[in-house]
């Protein structure tokens, strides 16, 4: 890799000839975690053999006769890095759903759904499947350590959870997953589509877009670092796993300060306040477009965020020719 400064990073050929899934990690890499822009460009000499696979997919763009430029907002929405099953595209039909139509749900998945290196931590940050045969007590403990019960409100028995699970296996609009990091546990999260959730009552929620309840349930790992790892993390897995989902949403209680700090500093908008029975609720929504537009994957703190972006697809192209 040669720095020309400015964030401009020219990727030098491998010894042997480069092939598609290496030459996206290489730029994984590079844009992993940058606090101010990066453009990652290709001699394009150099990288004959993978050049038309990369401008097929959307990973580079061609900026004149001699570079081509791998821009991290369009890098970081393809699959092949980071969802370890793959993506496949499941056909949209509209059924009746409690808040009006929805699209009928694909069959949730099951196993290890994503992983992504988080380069501070120098750990794999990943999400899979519960699996209420073997993670069970481990949920049960999380839901009754005395801080998460505070605000998730679902402590109880192993049978009582037990059948909380089951409820959610049968759920077509419900995924509990876990977060791990080296493999290892440590986060809890209920993923749902908008439309058929109770939220999908206070707004007008897209077809696919998503949302989702957190509980961390190792005291090891809280804190800004983790945050930075889990929360983008998280966001990145699900505008991956269907690119129709354009916004994901949320309802944090009004009272909880430090979670809507949190998702304030995470590219989260909030949108209003609302009442549920249980709690004042604020509808917090994240767009697919800033996401990706603003590398929010990479946790960011630009010198001067008032600066106008100078290497993004909007300043480099223009109707697909490089200024």
């Amino acid at each position: 890799m040669t720095d020309q400064g400015g964030g401009r990073l020219v990727l030098e050929p491998p010894q042997t000839p480069p092939d598609f899934l290496g030459t996206l990690a290489a730029c994984e890499a590079l844009s992993n975690w940058n606090d101010e822009e990066v453009l990652i460009t290709l001699r394009r000499q150099h990288w004959q053999a993978v050049e038309p696979e990369l401008l097929a997919r959307g990973a580079a763009q061609v900026l004149d006769d001699d570079w081509l430029a791998v821009f991290p907002e369009l890098l970081w929405q393809l699959p092949d890095l980071w969802l370890p099953q793959g993506r496949h595209s499941f056909p949209q039909i509209m059924v009746p759903g409690p808040h009006g139509q929805h699209p009928l749900r694909p069959a949730k998945p099951s196993g290890t759904l994503y992983h992504r290196n988080i380069p501070w931590l120098d750990q794999v940050f990943s999400i899979r499947t519960l699996d209420a045969a073997t993670d069970l007590g481990l949920f049960n403990r999380w839901m009754n350590d005395q801080r998460v019960a505070a605000f998730f409100e679902e402590s109880g028995t192993l049978d009582y959870h037990r059948d909380y699970l089951a409820r959610m296996a049968a759920d077509p609009h419900m995924m509990p997953v876990l977060g791990c990091l080296d493999g290892r546990p440590f986060c809890y999260f209920e993923l749902y589509w908008a439309r058929e959730n109770r939220i999908g009552a206070h707004f007008e929620a897209g077809a696919w877009d998503r949302g989702w309840h957190v509980l961390v349930g190792d005291e090891h790992t809280r804190g800004a670092d983790y945050i930075t790892a889990w929360l983008p993390s998280l966001m990145h897995f699900m505008f991956l796993a269907e690119p129709r989902t354009q916004a994901l949403a949320g309802e944090p209680a009004a009272s909880h300060t430090q979670q809507l700090r949190n998702l304030t500093r995470s590219g989260f908008a909030k949108v209003k306040e609302f009442d549920f029975a249980h709690k004042r609720a604020v509808l917090v929504r994240l767009e697919r477009d800033y996401f990706f537009k603003s590398r929010l994957w990479a946790r960011p703190n630009p010198a001067d965020p008032g600066r106008p972006l100078s290497l993004s697809v909007s300043a480099q192209l223009t109707n697909g020719v490089a200024q």
